[in-house]
């Protein structure tokens, strides 16, 4: 063989070699605990959506006048923008081939839906600041009932309906069935998985974090269809002799643990008066924020 055959042959099993190693390494970060996706995610859904309402408590008013966005404000856009690009990238890390039509849909569903989320729960975190209770509705509300016209009042029951009923709906329905999505491809053989230490660390403040987001967010009944669609899941594959990677693993134990939260948080206000009235209907699950207006900040 000639050698310029020979460097031809080499210079092939090289990169063929040089290729072959970086598929395999791609495919093991694939597999691997995403201690970085899931961290980032868990830190920025604390700061970025649960500290949202508390820092508007706690910066001096004189800062953001009503009728400029609050700090709460620049919170959620940043969420808007954060939240959908690490959910695109853990997309990305699933070890099998997902639909990204439907991936892209609902992440374009999701924005749109926190955006409106946005501009309600910004006007409705003013309207507090003017006296608007939580634990009533808004025709209850003391500050509603001298509104002139009255027609005015109807006008921001559909401000709630876009807050808390439309931008809801269009935010977490497309963001638990991303997370089922992924869930799906977090299947493989059965071998000695588990959780990480780190992952482990994780679990209760994600965890915590869902609880939030379920009883604020008034969508118990969407998380308990993706959690029995998750439980359905995993009795399926196990069936087909496949079980739950880490990730998969820690995503299910963290909606476990959040259907734990949940049921206690329930019976704990179960015989609530002024709850009951406000939440009827068979599924009674209170927000967080209206229990704090009702009983801790009458204390203080």
């Amino acid at each position: 063989m000639c050698i310029c055959a020979r460097i031809c042959v080499t210079g092939c099993i090289c990169f063929n070699s040089t290729r072959g190693s970086k598929q395999s390494m791609s495919q093991k970060k694939r597999q691997d605990f995403h201690l970085d996706l899931w961290f980032c995610l868990t830190l920025q859904n604390w700061i970025l959506d649960f500290g949202r309402p508390i820092v508007m408590i706690l910066l001096p008013l004189e800062w953001f006048p009503l009728n400029k966005p609050s700090a709460g404000d620049y919170f959620h856009m940043a969420y808007n923008v954060i939240t959908p690009f690490l959910m695109l990238r853990l997309i990305e890390r699933s070890p099998r081939a997902l639909p990204r039509s439907a991936v892209y849909l609902c992440i374009i569903t999701f924005v749109m839906g926190a955006s409106i989320h946005l501009v309600g729960d910004s006007i409705n975190h003013r309207l507090i600041l003017s006296g608007y209770k939580l634990h009533l509705s808004v025709r209850e509300n003391p500050i509603m009932r001298d509104l002139k016209p009255a027609s005015l009042i109807d006008s921001f029951e559909l401000l709630y309906y876009y807050d808390e009923h439309l931008g809801h709906l269009m935010w977490y329905i497309p963001f638990f069935i991303t997370l089922f999505i992924y869930f799906t491809g977090c299947f493989t053989q059965p071998t000695a998985q588990k959780i990480p230490v780190t992952g482990q660390l994780l679990l209760a403040p994600s965890a915590l974090y869902y609880w939030y987001l379920v009883t604020e967010g008034q969508i118990t009944e969407l998380f308990l269809l993706t959690f029995f669609a998750m439980v359905a899941l995993v009795i399926y594959q196990r069936h087909n002799g496949l079980s739950p990677d880490s990730n998969g693993l820690f995503l299910f134990h963290s909606f476990s643990v959040t259907v734990l939260l949940v049921t206690l948080w329930v019976v704990y206000l179960w015989n609530d008066p002024v709850l009951r009235n406000k939440y009827p209907g068979f599924v009674y699950v209170p927000e967080p924020w209206s229990f704090y207006m009702l009983h801790i900040m009458k204390e203080h």
